[in-house]
């Protein structure tokens, strides 16, 4: 077996391993009943629930619901049924109404997600870990042998099994001054290195002071109101439970948790740098928040730094809450000197305070850009509005799309592929059978693989993602017409079919990844800048793309290794589609001009054999170029006018020497003769 062969049969073994693995594992979710073998479908095609949400504001309140307002509720409700695993959900806003749209049958549980009004709460952080579940078992032999003083400002830091990492540079930069502090302090503080990790390690929650004084702590609950809300007292066995637990690399953590209660610790994953932060009791919540604003920093000459801020406006009680609040978090070292801003369960940010803030204006500084920046004030805005949904109609829907519309779509898409069948086989005959190989192969994979994202991560196909489908069977095609083209020129050229397969396969195989990337391109760029829709066309296009690539690479190159060794197509029978004559190799181009051409020898009528070109030229097979050949026919016809003498004297010269020759021949014979008869003759004498 040659080493080509080997390569070939190797990459259809590896093909068929794919397939093996992919349908055993769907087979194995059918028979737990956790999988169907048929993929979930969208909004359009399944139809489902309609829940149209209307904004209320509290009676008393004096602000106005803003776009921005709605848009922001748009944003939390779909992180929350992102969260909840339903997919292809249409989340829309229908003038001061909010009309969220869910496939298939949801469950009460999601329906409640989608009307719970968003929290805003302010909690003192106490610690700051790695996204990572732990146990509490881990955590409390770290905490009873690894104690650390509550009341120091500058514990060293404790060594554990797992270090808490430091806080993300777009973090630990973020402070909260005062509105009017000088912006010469605040950038110092920013540019200055992040204070040192908190001396609680990540698993040693309920180290404070020595093993006598966690005894107590653990021992002893905390009193809302009276406890500092700083203190380590907070991290009960139940939060530690809770913070040990949560799994931060889990996207169903950010979004439709839990608020907790807001007289004891809590735990949360934020959304800034995915980090675990463990916190105090609630201090303050959006009703002490007037508003938030976001724009460029500016110094206390006027003049701009280059940065953005997002800029606090309390309420007169809740500014008289945070001075007081301030003042404690400034004299605490990090990570207890962060306050934490918790907006529907999740942290969206947790700056340092680094001194007194008194007046009610406050700004939040870092390394903020212009959309980061107002992106965190449109959510404290959200957040400060005492607002709530109201549900104004829950009701199931049907396809908006419906059976009939989606048998359309697959009759189109299944006329579509006879055509491509049709035209495969009028242009490549047997060959063109490689192609509608390679077709069902790329189907199965893309039906096994959308089955599979249906049952893993809730994929369901929207009408749109079947035109996707539809689309992909041309690419498809045509990556397969490539090479196939490829490979006729190669034999046109002279090749033996193993070496064009070969050589073709050198040259399309660039061209197949340029067009394969560009529509990946195309297809990434709607996903991530279209909705709704759209967003399922590129899906499944940008799908199809790689799966295109893995078709061609795995299945259609290595068949024509293989069939490159057989007779039949490897002597170009008539039917293979390699055919020598289909292709015109008997006036085959050679490149760079050259023409070769089939000359025989054709008799006339008077006996004579006169050598003819057959083949469609009457030029001689000299190996010339046709630029060389006009050359030389133009040099011949300049020679022939300058000396027409010279010419004709040689013309006289060759009809002499002819008729001196055919003379001389005949003597010959004559003298043959002569010579017969005097033999004759001198024998008789």
């Amino acid at each position: 077996m040659s080493k080509v062969t080997k390569s070939a049969r190797k990459a259809l073994i590896g093909l068929a391993a794919i397939f093996v693995v992919m349908y055993g594992a769907l087979a194995a979710g059918v028979l737990t009943g956790s999988a169907s073998w048929t993929p979930g479908l969208a909004l359009d095609l399944a139809g489902g629930r309609q829940i149209i949400l209307t904004p209320v504001l509290e009676e008393g309140a004096s602000q106005e619901i803003e776009q921005s307002d709605l848009d922001q509720a748009v944003e939390i409700i779909r992180m929350r049924v992102d969260a909840s695993g339903v997919a292809e959900a249409e989340i829309t806003t229908q003038g001061n109404n909010i009309v969220v749209a869910l496939p298939g049958s949801p469950d009460q549980s999601t329906v409640d997600l989608v009307a719970q009004s968003a929290q805003l709460q302010f909690r003192p952080v106490l610690v700051v870990g790695d996204p990572s579940p732990t146990t509490v078992d881990e955590a409390q032999t770290d905490a009873t042998t690894e104690p650390v003083p509550e009341d120091s400002e500058s514990a060293e830091p404790v060594e554990s099994a797992t270090p808490t990492p430091s806080p993300s540079a777009s973090t630990a930069s973020n402070v909260i001054t005062s509105a009017d502090t000088a912006v010469a302090t605040a950038t110092d503080a920013s540019a200055s290195p992040s204070p040192s990790p908190s001396a609680v390690t990540t698993e040693g929650l309920i180290a404070t002071q020595d093993d006598d004084a966690a005894e107590d702590t653990t021992s002893t609950a905390p009193v809302y109101g009276e406890t500092d809300p700083s203190s380590f007292e907070w991290l009960t066995p139940e939060v530690q439970a809770e913070y040990s637990a949560l799994d931060c690399l889990n996207g169903e953590n950010y979004g439709g948790r839990s608020m907790g209660n807001p007289e004891t610790g809590y735990s949360a994953c934020s959304s800034a740098d995915f980090q675990k932060i463990a916190m105090g009791p609630v201090e303050l919540t959006g009703d002490d928040i007037e508003t938030a604003t976001s724009g460029p920093r500016m110094t206390q000459q006027g003049t701009l730094t280059g940065d953005y801020e997002v800029r606090l406006d309390f309420t007169d009680e809740g500014g008289a809450k945070f001075d007081e609040i301030s003042q404690r978090l400034a004299t605490l070292e990090s990570p207890r000197n962060q306050f934490a801003v918790v907006l529907d369960g999740v942290v969206i940010s947790h700056p340092q305070v680094e001194q007194r803030i008194p007046g009610g204006e406050a700004s939040i500084s870092g390394n903020f850009t212009q959309e980061s920046a107002e992106q965190l004030a449109n959510q404290l805005k959200f957040g400060a509005l005492p607002m709530s949904l109201e549900v104004q109609s829950n009701q199931q829907i049907s396809a908006t799309i419906g059976e009939d519309q989606l048998q359309a779509g697959l009759i189109a898409g299944l006329i579509g592929l006879i055509l491509v069948v049709i035209y495969s086989i009028f242009q490549y005959r047997a060959l063109g059978l490689v192609t509608v190989g390679s077709l069902l192969i790329a189907g199965a994979a893309t039906y096994g693989i959308i089955a599979l994202m249906s049952w893993l991560i809730g994929y369901r196909l929207s009408l749109a993602g079947v035109a996707g489908l539809i689309v992909a069977i041309g690419i498809t095609a045509d990556s397969f017409i490539v090479y196939f083209e490829r490979i006729r020129d190669e034999l046109r050229e002279g090749r033996s079919l193993p070496s064009a397969v070969d050589h073709a396969w050198r040259r399309a195989r660039r061209t197949i990844l340029a067009s394969d990337a560009i529509s990946l391109l195309a297809a990434g760029t709607l996903y991530f800048l279209a909705v709704g829709g759209v967003r399922g066309f590129a899906f499944t296009l940008g799908l199809t793309t790689l799966i295109d690539v893995l078709v061609v690479f795995l299945f259609t190159h290595p068949v024509m290794m293989l069939l490159a060794r057989t007779k039949f197509f490897a002597e170009g029978h008539k039917w293979s589609g390699l055919d020598p004559r289909q292709l015109g190799r008997e006036a085959m181009y050679k490149g760079r001009g050259r023409v070769k051409s089939t000359p025989s020898r054709v008799g006339k009528a008077d006996g004579s054999g006169v050598e003819e070109s057959v083949g469609g030229t009457d030029a001689p097979s000299d190996g010339l170029t046709l630029a060389e050949r006009k050359a030389a026919k133009r040099r011949a016809e300049a020679e022939a006018a300058a000396a027409p003498a010279a010419v004709a004297t040689a013309v006289d010269d060759d009809d002499k020497a002819a008729s001196d020759s055919a003379a001389d021949a005949a003597d010959e014979d004559g003298n043959d003769d002569d010579g017969d008869a005097d033999t004759s003759k001198e024998g008789k004498e």
